[in-house]
């Protein structure tokens, strides 16, 4: 293993131990709530946005699965939690390059700018039977943002 892949996998494992945004906000005003469940491995995430105007503005989930869906959830709510907000375009942006990368198999590496620790999970799209468990809080997060 690489010293890269080393580190990624250290920076997936400390994710899924201190997972960053995990404890549901309550529901109000600007929140959206969706539940997803990967039906192959029983991943499971219950994920809530707050929208303000047309910034996201905070992001929140429970869940139980393996490191790589518990680090993704933790790595999308760290990245989203800028100081006053994300825009929805670009939070929408980021769910469609995430994707993309992560249905490539390999050819295409997430920019560390971009997706900051997100990063980490680039090479979890050599392993189809993992992309799922990467992309489960993506998808929530979407499907929240759409009913936002």
């Amino acid at each position: 293993m690489s010293g890269l892949d080393s580190l990624y996998q250290e920076l997936i494992l400390d994710h899924s131990k201190r997972r960053v945004g995990f404890g549901l906000v309550d529901e109000g005003p600007g929140v959206a709530t969706s539940y997803q469940r990967n039906p192959i491995c029983g991943d499971e995430i219950t994920l809530r946005v707050r929208v303000e105007g047309d910034r996201v503005s905070g992001v929140t989930w429970e869940g139980a699965g393996c490191a790589i869906s518990q680090a993704s959830a933790s790595m999308l709510a760290s990245l989203v939690a800028e100081e006053n907000g994300m825009p929805r375009t670009e939070a929408s942006a980021l769910v469609d390059g995430f994707r993309e990368a992560l249905r490539s198999r390999g050819t295409i590496e997430l920019d560390e700018e971009t997706f900051s620790d997100a990063a980490a999970l680039s090479g979890v799209s050599r392993y189809t039977a993992r992309v799922k468990c990467a992309m489960l809080a993506w998808v929530a997060f979407e499907d929240a943002l759409a009913r936002a």
